[in-house]
């Protein structure tokens, strides 16, 4: 008996853009008001074109956490403390640990590590064109999707296919 391959997104948003106050810690730094607005159209994107989100792993910073409430997703979320000053290899440590049986999995964290994730974990298939987007610039708000077959558990350097990047403005 042959078992039909499960196929996972894998959803990485960038943080919209903060605001600089004096006196305020980076962790600490909110929302510009351009990033309210991008936020929330990051969000309408990611609900209209992509499968249902089924669960969330977020940095703590303030600004990941009010990104991901202006994106209107409702799913189980994990607010996780790792993400805010990541790696790479950090965050694929963090999904192969967190990522569970979801089928979507929404990651917000920061620059640089969603472009070091998203181009480390694109395999040979991926999308030049997107490839080469992220290597230019991951800016505010922007959000990666890649795919893969392999359950959370085993992601690694390499084993998804970058599908697209979109830069909700």
């Amino acid at each position: 008996m042959t078992h039909a391959a499960t196929t996972r997104t894998l959803i990485l948003l960038r943080h919209a853009k903060s605001a600089y106050p004096d006196g305020v810690a980076d962790h600490e730094r909110p929302l510009a008001p351009r990033g309210i607005r991008e936020a929330a159209l990051a969000g309408k994107w990611i609900r209209a074109k992509l499968p249902a989100v089924d669960c969330v792993l977020c940095s703590t910073a303030t600004r990941t956490r009010q990104t991901l409430a202006r994106t209107d997703i409702a799913a189980p979320v994990q607010f996780v403390d790792r993400l805010y000053d990541a790696t790479a290899g950090i965050a694929i440590d963090v999904i192969n640990r967190s990522g569970g049986e979801a089928g979507t999995l929404l990651v917000v964290g920061h620059e640089p590590v969603m472009s070091s994730l998203a181009l480390g974990l694109a395999g040979p298939d991926s999308s030049q064109a997107a490839a080469n987007q992220i290597e230019v610039k991951y800016p505010t708000s922007a959000i990666a999707v890649l795919q893969t077959e392999r359950p959370w558990s085993q992601l690694e350097l390499r084993s998804a296919t970058l599908r697209t990047f979109h830069v909700p403005r």
